[in-house]
């Protein structure tokens, strides 16, 4: 199985189909996976194959790592688009994520005070104030919601926490008043067993109504680009994509499609 992991903390920078030219920050271990979703098609590939025990990077570390990267880019003269808390698994998981989100705009603001700051989450840690507060105040807060259907998340996304169900998301999300970017992957196939196909009518329906209450202030819309851990998943074309992308425009929600 091909993965991608990061066996860095701050990584590129790499050029990213959504984002531009983007420098990564990566909150959860080197060597390992650490997530509270366990999606079917993350190209980090399923978290009991990159269990570890190793820490999270310390605060002091991440910023050390972000500072020397950054005068590194400078002495260069590359320009960051972006600089993107990604990696290894969830970035809002880290004990220390609202401090860090601090540290990176200091640095941001001293080296390019014009590179944007992205978080790329699954928003399943939205119910904690503080985190809210932190994603607030980066430039592109992008968090997930890859199904209007709970069972059809559940098979996608496999989100460890218990009591997560569409209609916490959608509460949760809700609180960001628009000030955030919902990212959602369609795609079609099979996973033990079971059908698979999030690009149908009846999702597409469901899951419009979720953004059509959500109100985002941007929705990302994406397929496949990567080796996925299940190896019985497709692409949905950018021609099925710019069609529901067409649905969430006449709901008067920007849109943007990665091919």
């Amino acid at each position: 199985m091909s993965t991608i992991l990061f066996n860095e903390i701050v990584f590129g920078p790499i050029h990213s189909r959504r984002l531009g030219v983007s420098l990564g920050i990566n909150l959860l271990p080197t060597n390992g996976k650490r997530c509270s979703f366990d999606c079917i098609y993350c190209e980090c590939g399923y978290n009991k194959d990159f269990k570890t025990n190793a820490p999270l990077p310390s605060r002091t570390a991440v910023k050390e790592a972000l500072e020397k990267k950054l005068i590194e880019l400078k002495e260069k003269r590359i320009t960051p688009d972006v600089i993107t808390f990604a990696g290894n698994g969830e970035p809002t998981i880290h004990p220390h994520f609202t401090e860090i989100i601090d540290d990176t705009i200091t640095l941001r603001n001293e080296f390019f005070p014009n590179a944007k700051i992205s978080v790329l989450s699954n928003a399943a840690h939205i119910g904690k104030r503080k985190i809210v507060d932190a994603l607030l105040k980066v430039d592109n807060n992008i968090l997930k919601l890859d199904a209007g259907k709970l069972e059809t998340i559940q098979l996608m996304d496999r989100p460890l926490p218990k009591d997560y169900t569409v209609e916490k998301q959608i509460e949760l999300l809700k609180q960001f008043n628009g000030k955030f970017i919902l990212q959602t992957i369609f795609l079609r196939g099979t996973h033990d067993g079971k059908a698979i196909d999030n690009s149908t009518e009846e999702e597409v329906s469901a899951w419009l109504e979720a953004v059509r209450e959500i109100q985002p202030k941007e929705v990302m819309l994406y397929s496949i680009d990567r080796e996925t851990p299940e190896k019985q998943l497709e692409k949905v074309s950018i021609e099925e994509l710019q069609k529901i992308g067409k649905r969430v425009q006449e709901l008067g929600i920007k849109v943007n499609i990665a091919g």
